[in-house]
C-alpha cells in the first residue's frame, strides 16, 4: 500500500503541494501507517510553511501514537517559530506528555537539561553530535543538532521565555539577561525573545536596569542593554514619545566610544529609529564605519534627513551607493528614494546604480526610478516579468507591488 499523497507531500516539505491537496479535498487529519497525524509529521520536518498550510484545517491538538500533540512535538524539537505559530493559532498549553509535563514544563525541562545531554540520553549514543546553523523566516538563527537519528534545535530557552509570558510569569531582569548572554550568537532566537519580553512589561524599571548596563565590560551585556532600550523606544505607542530623547542622549556618547561592532549595530539601529534630529550628524558619520551592518543601518536611518533635503545626509547616502557591500548599496538606493522629486542629481545617481554588479541593487534602483516617473530602469523591471521574478514568493514581489500600486494611483489621477 502506497503512502497517502498528503503524507508524502508533508514529508517532502512541499507546502505548495500540501495546499493543493487540501484544496482538492484531502483530509487534513490523515495519519501515516504508525498513526501519526499529518500535522505532527509536519512539525517534525521543521518546515513552518507546511505547518501553516495544515493548521488552518487540521485538529491542532490531535496527538500521535506517542501521545504528543503537535505543540509538544514542536517544543521537544526546539522549533521556536513553529511553537509560536501553533500557540498563536490556539493550540492548548495545558495538555501533558507521557511524563506529565505541559508545554511550559517541557520547555523548562529542555532549558535546564540542555540539548546535547538530552539527545545523548534519548539516543543512548555517546558519539559526536552533528551541528548546523539554521535561519528561520524572521532572520533569527539557532543550531540544529543531530545524534543517533534524533534531531533537535536549540530554541528551547527562547520557547520557555515566550511561554512564560503566556502563563503570566514575570521572570527577573537578571535571569533574562543571563539567558541571552549564555548564547554568543546575537542573532539567535533567544536574544529576541528575552529583549521582547522585557519591552512588553512597559515598566520604567526595565529602562533603568538596561541603561545601567551601558558601561559593563562584557560586550554581550552591553548589546543586551542596547537591544532592550531600542525596542522599548521602537515599540512605544505613546503620543509624546517619552523615550526618544532619552535614548538619543544615552546612545550618542555611547556609540562614539563603543569598540564592539555588534553593540554598535544595535546603537545605530536605535538612532536610526529615533525621531530626534540630533541623531542625523552621528548617523552620517556612521555611514563610514568599518562594519558593513553598521553602515547599512546608518544609511537607512538617514531617510528622513534625505527627505528634508539635508546636504550632509544626502552626501553621505550618495557616497554609499559606491560601498563595497551590496546590502549597503541597496540601502542607499532606498534612502535616496525619500528625496523630493525635484532634488538635483538623485535620479542620475539611481540610474548609475542600474549597472551595479549585484542584481538586488539594480532592481532596487530600477524600482525607485519608476516611482520617480523615470523610465531608465524599466528594462530591468520588464526582464523580471519575463523570468517570473515578479511572482509571489519572489524577493522582489513586494517592491514590484509598490511600483504597480504607485503607477496605478498616478494613472488614476491623470
Amino acid at each position: 500500500m502506497g503512502v497517502e499523497p498528503l503524507i508524502a507531500a508533508v514529508l517532502s516539505g512541499d507546502a505548495q503541494a500540501v495546499g493543493v491537496l487540501l484544496d482538492a479535498g484531502a483530509d487534513p487529519d490523515t495519519a501515516d501507517e504508525h498513526g501519526t497525524p499529518a500535522l505532527c509529521l509536519a512539525v517534525d520536518t521543521f518546515e513552518l510553511p507546511v505547518v501553516e498550510a495544515l493548521m488552518g484545517s487540521a485538529r491542532l491538538d490531535r496527538a500521535g501514537a506517542d501521545g504528543r500533540t503537535p505543540l509538544l512535538r514542536a517544543i521537544d524539537n526546539g522549533a521556536c517559530n513553529i511553537t509560536d505559530a501553533l500557540v498563536g493559532h490556539g493550540a492548548r498549553l495545558w495538555i501533558k506528555d507521557a511524563e506529565g509535563r505541559d508545554a511550559l514544563a517541557l520547555a523548562r525541562y529542555w532549558h535546564e537539561t540542555g540539548v546535547v545531554p538530552e539527545l545523548r540520553r534519548r539516543s543512548g549514543r555517546p558519539g559526536p553530535v552533528g551541528r548546523r546553523t539554521v535561519r528561520c523566516e524572521s532572520g533569527a538563527t539557532c543550531e540544529e543538532l543531530s545524534l543517533g537519528g534524533l534531531t533537535a534545535r536549540t530554541g528551547h530557552t527562547a520557547i520557555l521565555t515566550s511561554l512564560e509570558q503566556r502563563y503570566g510569569i514575570t521572570v527577573p531582569f537578571d535571569e533574562l539577561l543571563s539567558r541571552a548572554v549564555a548564547e554568543p550568537d546575537v542573532n539567535h532566537e533567544v536574544w529576541w525573545e528575552t529583549t521582547y519580553a522585557l519591552q512588553q512589561r512597559h515598566d520604567p524599571a526595565v529602562w533603568d536596569a538596561a541603561a545601567a548596563l551601558h558601561d559593563r565590560p562584557m560586550p554581550l551585556e552591553r548589546y543586551f542593554a542596547a537591544e532592550v532600550l531600542r525596542t522599548i523606544n521602537l515599540f512605544d505607542e505613546s503620543d509624546d514619545s517619552p523615550f526618544d530623547g532619552r535614548l538619543v542622549e544615552l546612545f550618542l556618547p555611547w556609540v562614539a566610544r563603543e569598540p564592539d561592532p555588534r553593540v554598535t549595530w544595535s546603537l545605530t539601529a536605535g538612532l536610526a529609529d529615533a525621531q530626534d534630529p540630533r541623531a542625523q550628524g552621528p548617523l552620517s558619520e556612521l555611514t563610514r564605519h568599518f562594519d558593513s551592518k553598521v553602515r547599512q543601518w546608518a544609511v537607512g536611518g538617514l531617510h528622513r534627513a534625505v527627505e528634508a533635503e539635508s546636504p550632509q545626509a544626502l552626501e553621505a547616502v550618495v557616497e554609499r551607493t559606491g560601498d563595497e557591500d551590496a546590502a549597503v548599496r541597496r540601502a542607499a538606493c532606498m534612502a535616496l528614494a525619500s528625496a523630493p522629486p525635484d532634488t538635483t542629481g538623485v535620479s542620475d545617481v539611481l540610474a548609475a546604480c542600474l549597472d551595479d554588479p549585484d542584481e538586488t541593487v539594480r532592481v532596487e534602483a530600477a524600482a525607485r526610478l519608476a516611482m520617480r516617473d523615470d523610465p531608465r530602469g524599466d528594462e530591468i523591471l520588464r526582464g523580471l516579468d519575463a523570468t517570473g521574478d515578479t511572482d509571489e514568493g519572489s524577493p522582489y514581489s513586494w517592491l514590484l507591488h509598490d511600483v504597480s500600486r504607485y503607477r496605478g494611483l498616478r494613472d488614476a489621477d491623470t
